[in-house]
């Protein structure tokens, strides 16, 4: 066969021979000179971690290039050569194609390391983690796809088939439109999520009746971690068509109440200051609201709404819960008589039921009523 003969010749013997020491010379390299790239790299969080992302994809990249380099040294006449040739290309764009992946990775894993989360005030370090991961998710599919174009462009009959998928362009693109709507609706709104941040990340919201925070966002869907451990996938064009709370938008600090319904005979102030000591004693409150006030009265009892505030959700909600348990021991201890109560007084039997003028009235029958869903 000739291009078996062809392969044996001196031209590609010297080729070969060639190829074996730029692998060999380029392991050596990389031994010798990765310690001193390193030692400079680790002057920063984002060059280090580039250059620890970027260190596979260079020892295998290095080689392919000195190799392509090389092989224009070859007689063009060569037989075979066009297809070595046209193979070592490709796998030069693979490699640019994932040391270019790896360094959008590297950038962003640097960016977060640097705006770490795991802080009491983490609203500006959530923002910046949003923005970069996103932003990198979308910087990687398009380096892909623009290395998948250059690879398939290497290739006569792609550009071809290229052409004549473009003279049916109209109606390609409009069924590909339709097809791919949702698709391209949750690409645009995971750039608005990225640049307007309408949620981030460990933001806690209220999305169809479900408390969460806010666990993962990626490019088509945002993961929230309802309280009781379940995830809740959504669609991130969701969050653009439909109205969500979110209790964490400018700041984690958060207002939480506890309403306890009382008989009248109950005095206030004392409710005002045993809460305000459980507030001080304990480590979920921030020390800038605890208020206590009687905002609503029916006929039989008056609804009593203490208002406190913490630095996050998670410690609002033990605070309220610690909060309503004490104070309803505290009412039970001090004053078991302003619990919630239903008099009624019972009516004589006839006139000659009282005889004598200091005889003891009808008593009265205390009645605890079931408790209020506000309560």
């Amino acid at each position: 066969m000739p291009v078996s003969i062809n392969l044996l010749s001196d031209a590609w013997w010297h080729l070969l021979a060639v190829a074996v020491a730029i692998v060999a010379g380029s392991a050596v390299a990389h031994r010798l000179i990765w310690p001193i790239v390193w030692r400079m790299a680790s002057r920063s969080v984002i060059t280090e971690a580039v250059a620890r992302r970027c260190k596979r994809a260079a020892s295998w990249g290095v080689p392919i290039v000195a190799i392509q380099i090389a092989l224009q040294g070859m007689p063009q006449d060569e037989p075979g050569l066009a297809f070595v040739e046209h193979l070592n290309g490709v796998m030069v764009i693979l490699m640019l194609t994932w040391l270019a992946v790896s360094a959008v990775q590297g950038v962003a894993e640097g960016v977060i390391q640097l705006h770490p989360a795991e802080v009491s005030d983490n609203l500006t370090a959530r923002r910046i983690q949003t923005q970069t991961r996103v932003l990198a998710r979308i910087a990687s599919g398009a380096v892909l796809v623009a290395g998948l174009a250059f690879v398939l462009m290497t290739f006569p009959r792609a550009r071809q088939l290229g052409t004549s998928v473009l003279a049916s362009a109209g109606v390609v693109g409009l069924v590909a439109g339709i097809a791919a709507k949702s698709v391209f609706s949750n690409l645009l709104a995971g750039l608005h999520i990225a640049l307007a941040q309408p949620i981030r990340l460990d933001d806690v919201l209220i999305v169809e009746g479900e408390w969460g925070r806010v666990e993962e966002i990626t490019a088509t869907y945002v993961v929230l971690r309802i309280w009781d451990e379940r995830r809740l996938i959504i669609p991130l064009s969701w969050f653009m068509e439909h109205p969500f709370q979110n209790w964490t938008r400018t700041s984690a600090q958060i207002l939480g109440t506890v309403m306890l319904w009382l008989d009248f005979s109950l005095p206030v102030e004392a409710i005002r200051q045993e809460a305000m000591r459980l507030c001080r004693a304990s480590s979920h409150w921030d020390g800038r609201v605890c208020v206590v006030q009687v905002t609503d009265t029916s006929d039989r009892a008056m609804q009593v709404r203490i208002l406190v505030s913490s630095s996050g959700s998670g410690p609002n909600f033990d605070l309220r819960c610690e909060l309503r348990e004490a104070l309803i021991a505290f009412v039970q201890r001090e004053h078991p008589q302003a619990l919630p109560r239903l008099r009624a007084g019972l009516e004589e039997p006839g006139p000659t039921k009282r005889s004598h003028a200091l005889e003891p009235e009808a008593p009265q029958i205390a009645i605890t009523p079931r408790p209020s869903p506000a309560a």
